[in-house]
């Protein structure tokens, strides 16, 4: 949801915009192994409301060249520099031909702290945290590099605003005609497995008006479990909300599809995807109310991508990236040694 602001703001300064995606090379190259593929990124980025199309394979230096080969008059970047790996600035030669334009960071969120939250696997970041050990004897390790220190980590620090809820949302109410198509989950680390199954539903109307119910984080840790949602609920509405598919959310929808929801939003169709549905506290189906009125439909996404799979993916590059620094250290160390040794013999 980041990333969706700054397109967001982007957006606002023209009236076309063009987002550069880089390849996975490109990034493995800069930044360390990205965790969705460059097909995944595409599709991410392409299903955000406030883009109008995608540039794929972007180099990772913004040249004027690029700017002129999409016809762009400018660029837009955060206002956090992004350096290539010898240290030069990526924007430098668009700033000095004044075509370069800045928009504001999301305060409280950085991919390094949902991944550090992934990492954890604590309950901390929906708790108080003074009193987690577990937290505190952690979040020293997931910073940038081996030694580095994020002192967020783990911990949201994201304020949800009324301001910015009313920027995300679409404000467009159901128009006559309009299917009105009901969906609900917990939809955390909102990824192409939630866009595919989107698309989808999506598909099933000639005027779909999605509307999508977001259980509450303790719902959420009830049938996820673990230290799942790794997003809460303010985040989680915000991510889905920039979806060209969702039209409205429910901030906190009942776990139970009951007959006065589907009364007051006038609901003509509830979807769920293939993924497992968990009954209710009182071991009842909550699609039963649906389901007896004959208008619940299972939607196949096609995509096997999982919130589970994203931070298995998360650990996999960390202990790889663990194990790369400890050879690393121990050739340094070798090198250091035989160093010493040879001054020793000299003496």
């Amino acid at each position: 949801y980041g990333h969706s602001n700054q397109l967001r703001q982007a957006r606002a300064m023209g009236d076309y915009l063009i987002v550069g995606v880089h390849t996975d090379e490109e990034i493995a190259k800069h930044k360390g192994p990205p965790v969705f593929t460059q097909e995944e990124r595409y599709k991410m980025v392409q299903a955000i409301k406030w883009v109008d199309e995608i540039a794929p394979g972007a180099p990772y230096v913004t040249t004027l060249e690029t700017l002129d080969k999409y016809n762009c008059d400018f660029c837009v970047h955060g206002d956090d520099i992004t350096l290539t790996i010898d240290g030069k600035d990526t924007y430098e030669e668009v700033k000095t031909a004044g075509r370069y334009r800045e928009c504001k960071r999301t305060q409280g969120v950085s991919t390094t702290d949902l991944v550090g939250r992934m990492l954890l696997m604590t309950k901390a970041h929906h708790s108080n945290i003074d009193e987690d050990l577990d937290y505190r004897k952690h979040t020293d390790n997931f910073g940038k590099g081996p030694k580095g220190h994020s002192p967020w980590t783990g911990v949201s620090q994201f304020l949800q605003t009324s301001q910015k809820i009313i920027q995300f949302a679409s404000g467009k109410e159901p128009q006559p005609g309009d299917t009105i198509i009901y969906v609900a989950g917990a939809f955390d680390l909102f990824h192409t497995g939630h866009v595919d199954f989107l698309e989808k539903v999506h598909l099933l109307a000639e005027k779909p008006y999605i509307i999508a119910g977001l259980h509450f984080d303790q719902e959420v840790n009830r049938y996820k479990g673990k230290n799942y949602p790794i997003m809460n609920i303010h985040e989680r509405t915000l991510s889905v909300l920039a979806c060209r598919y969702v039209s409205e959310v429910v901030i906190g929808a009942p776990y139970a599809v009951t007959a006065d929801l589907l009364d007051h939003f006038r609901v003509t169709l509830v979807c769920h995807g293939m993924t497992e549905v968990v009954p209710d506290k009182d071991g009842s189906d909550p699609y039963e109310e649906p389901k007896r009125r004959g208008i619940f439909q299972l939607v196949d996404s096609g995509s096997n991508l999982t919130t589970d799979l994203i931070v298995q993916r998360i650990i996999k590059n960390r202990l790889e990236f663990e194990a790369r620094n400890q050879k690393k250290e121990a050739k340094e160390l070798a090198v250091l040694e035989a160093m010493k040794r040879l001054e020793e013999e000299k003496h």
